[in-house]
């Protein structure tokens, strides 16, 4: 991601301004006397873990909830609490994480909702088609106004959601994590449309636990905690490490755990493994007790050479042997058999069942080992589900608790407890924290730790480089669906590790193979890219 300077400019008077709001449900206080001022021209980054009191707050700003005290006003005026409308009228809009764009409808149709422009008793469509074209291409924006909003990617429909409320005059845009389904390429173009309105004076805030999104787009960063308001400080300032303090309320230092070293026996061994659409075949070996790091660029191949792995994607040829036993390729039920876990991507839509239970949803993988000719065997999985939920230490009410309703961090856990009922020797995890906060990530961390350390081997593929970092033993650079660099413990922590990285995933270092003299490997340290030149 590419970042710009933020805005500098001379204080102006609020055009918003929260005077000592609180909040309880059900007797449990969520927000605790929170006073917060927004200027115009400025984008306020709004940091906490899940349960902070983030999106509580947005709410009670856009009207959504009543606050039990205290007062939201827009440039003077008193808003009416639990008044969605009275909101809107002065100019207050949120763009929610689900967002609530009509599918069926045209891209025009939706930025027209509500107001739409008539001809007499008939709808104006030439009208409403030629201003939504003119709108979006004042934004540089490339959508067709009459296409399909459900045909749109999410980062699109997102983008049409903001300009929807931009056209409407709003003086107040907020974001609801904005960033969390949509793609890196999507992301620059969401940045765009957050500068634009920024520069046109509107006040911006825009909820984040992403340190790059922070330091790309915000020119001041508030962070919540246990519902309390703990900084409020413009972006120079503070440093990453004191925004993550702010968060978690414990030092930065303390988010990975300790690792332990892996022993010599090879668990997991990937022998010529053509994956289909990659550039040539990948070989590799993961030790007992190895946490193994994939890094690289969006494209680069990493999902794809997990889902080949547990068998989810098709390969034409080489072997996957755990334990000394080969694998059948192109199965998942035989990679599940000999003692694989799989823990995917996209956690809402390939890793839980968000309508089920913790309980239903933790014995899913393992079905048959609950049953007996087609009847569950009720104690024994209840059982079985409860021990691993409690050894992830899982937050909820209990089994019964819908997963949908725990929070990103909690549901997480869900999909890589469930793994437990039964013995996993390998575990594949492809992006453990997207869209987790950042004192989550940290039991996530630990709970991997311990995992490698209890003797599985763990490859896991992460965009976060810090992650790939801060938990890997080792780490391959991939590109092209290839492993193009090896980079050992000494390695990952060499200062110029990042830079190192990035010139091997996009070849500025020319073409390398992990078993090339090249490439970093163990006992070698990366090129700065000073000493590269």
């Amino acid at each position: 991601m590419t970042s710009a300077s933020p805005s500098v400019h001379a204080p102006q008077a609020a055009i918003l301004e929260c005077s000592d709001i609180t909040k309880s449900f059900g007797g449990v206080p969520v927000l605790r006397g929170i006073t917060l001022n927004l200027e115009p021209g400025t984008v306020t980054a709004l940091a906490g873990e899940n349960g902070a009191g983030k999106s509580t707050l947005m709410k009670i700003v856009s009207g959504q909830y009543s606050a039990d005290s205290g007062d939201v006003t827009v440039q003077g005026t008193h808003l009416a609490p639990g008044n969605p409308r009275d909101a809107v009228r002065h100019g207050v809009a949120i763009v929610p994480q689900e967002l609530a764009s009509i599918e069926d409808m045209t891209v025009y149709e939706n930025l027209f909702v509500g107001r739409e422009l008539k001809r007499g008793p008939f709808l104006n469509r030439k009208a409403m088609i030629d201003e939504a074209r003119e709108t979006l291409s004042a934004f540089d924006v490339a959508i067709t106004p009459t296409a399909r909003m459900g045909s749109l990617p999410v980062g699109l429909r997102q983008i049409v959601e903001i300009v929807k409320a931009a056209r409407t005059g709003a003086q107040v845009v907020m974001l609801d994590e904005p960033t969390s389904a949509i793609s890196e390429r999507e992301v620059e173009g969401l940045y765009g449309i957050v500068r634009r309105l920024r520069d046109h004076g509107v006040a911006m805030v825009y909820t984040t636990h992403k340190m790059a999104e922070i330091r790309a787009i915000a020119d001041r960063v508030v962070v919540l905690r246990d519902g309390g308001l703990i900084l409020d400080e413009p972006l120079t300032n503070v440093t990453d490490d004191d925004i993550v303090t702010a968060m978690i309320g414990r030092e930065l230092d303390a988010l990975f755990p300790a690792r332990v070293d892996p022993k010599a026996e090879a668990v997991l061994e990937v022998r010529d493994l053509q994956v289909d659409g990659a550039s040539r075949p990948v070989s590799f070996s993961v030790r007992s007790g190895e946490i193994l790091g994939l890094a690289g660029l969006v494209g680069a191949g990493r999902t794809e050479l997990l889902e080949a792995i547990f068998g989810a994607r098709h390969t034409s040829s080489g072997e996957i042997v755990v334990r000394g036993r080969t694998v059948k390729r192109n199965s998942p039920a035989a990679a599940i058999a000999d003692g694989m876990a799989m823990v995917p991507e996209d956690r809402k839509i390939s890793g839980v069942v968000l309508s089920m239970s913790v309980l239903d949803n933790g014995s899913l993988p393992r079905l048959s080992a609950f049953s007996v000719a087609g009847w569950l065997r009720g104690k024994a999985r209840t059982t079985a589900v409860s021990d691993v939920m409690k050894s992830v230490r899982l937050r909820s009410s209990g089994l019964s608790q819908q997963v949908g309703t725990l929070s990103g961090g909690n549901q997480q856990k869900v999909v890589l407890a469930r793994w437990l009922t039964g013995d996993v020797n390998v575990l594949l995890l492809d992006e453990p924290t997207r869209g987790v906060d950042v004192g989550a990530r940290s039991e996530i961390y630990r709970i991997i730790t311990e995992f490698a350390e209890a003797g599985m081997a763990v490859v896991m593929a992460s965009s976060d480089m810090p992650e790939i970092i801060g938990l890997s033993h080792r780490a391959f650079v991939m590109r092209d669906g290839a492993l193009v660099g090896e980079l050992d413990r000494d390695a990952l922590d060499h200062p110029a590790v990042q830079e190192s990285v990035f010139r091997m995933a996009t070849a500025l270092d020319g073409p390398q193979h992990p078993e090339s003299p090249s490439t970093p490997t163990a006992g070698d340290r990366p090129q700065s890219p000073e000493a590269a030149s």
